[in-house]
């Protein structure tokens, strides 16, 4: 397999509990996959034995040698009474120059928040910064663990439409776990379900119709998998209509769903 990472026939035991059981799965260079599954299904457990912090019981997990791996926890406790900028936040656990600080947040949307407490932001420019401070590394694989957990819709909408121009601009990779079964990034070249094995995978159009994938997550609005789609093509100032956009494929298996 020539993935950046590769799980083969991965196990992994917890306190004789067998969280994980024959996952094998692989991350191609530039490629964007979502790990769907219901709580307890052993998400967080994939992503920390792909990292490394998890041992395996049994099967093995690869890494392209020199891997260098961007992760956005799933919440980070931010201790309130802790002064702690986000200039400051970015250079742990090491120093960052001025300008790489200002380009991350740039990058990320929020150029605005460098003298700001960490304490004092929103969710969604939380999970910015964690995100700007994931790119510092310059990373071929971006790990994230819901990172949109907390935001409304709209929020977890703007993040996705931001994962998708970094990978466009980059070519990083992406990782992502969703506990949203909702709204799944339309841009996914693959949907993995997971409950403790992998159900099913595939385009995010044929997960949605897999009977394993119903039988999961259930029928109806309550288990459809709606995309967020975004159209790059179009302008986002105010006051433009966004009625008379053109379609643009970029390759990917992008669907009609309202999010």
């Amino acid at each position: 397999m020539s993935g950046l990472i590769t799980a083969e026939h991965l196990s992994v035991r917890l306190e004789g509990q067998a969280i994980l059981t024959d996952v094998s799965l692989s991350v191609q260079p530039g490629e964007i996959v979502t790990i769907l599954g219901p709580n307890g299904s052993g998400k967080s457990t994939l992503l920390r034995s792909l990292l490394g912090i998890v041992p395996a019981a049994s099967g093995r997990v690869t890494r392209r040698a020199g891997l260098v791996i961007g992760y956005v926890p799933q919440r980070l406790a931010i201790d309130r009474t802790l002064p702690m900028t986000v200039r400051r936040f970015l250079s742990l656990p090491r120093r960052v120059a001025d300008r790489d600080a200002a380009a991350a947040l740039a990058r990320v949307g929020v150029p605005e928040v460098a003298g700001r407490q960490m304490a004092d932001l929103s969710g969604g420019q939380f999970q910015r910064v964690l995100l700007a401070r994931a790119l510092l590394a310059r990373p071929q694989l971006l790990i994230l663990d819901e990172p949109t957990q907390g935001l409304d819709q709209p929020g977890e909408a703007a993040f996705y439409r931001l994962i998708e121009d970094v990978r466009r601009e980059t070519g990083v990779a992406v990782l992502m776990v969703s506990h949203d079964l909702h709204v799944v990034m339309a841009a996914s070249d693959r949907v993995i379900c997971l409950n403790g094995h992998i159900c099913c995978e595939g385009t995010p159009r044929v997960v949605s119709s897999a009977p394993e994938y119903r039988a999961l997550f259930g029928l109806g609005t309550q288990g459809a998998l709606a995309l967020y789609q975004h159209v790059h093509d179009h302008s986002h100032d105010a006051g433009e209509g966004h009625a008379h956009h053109h379609h643009h494929d970029h390759g990917h298996d992008h669907d009609h769903h309202p999010a």
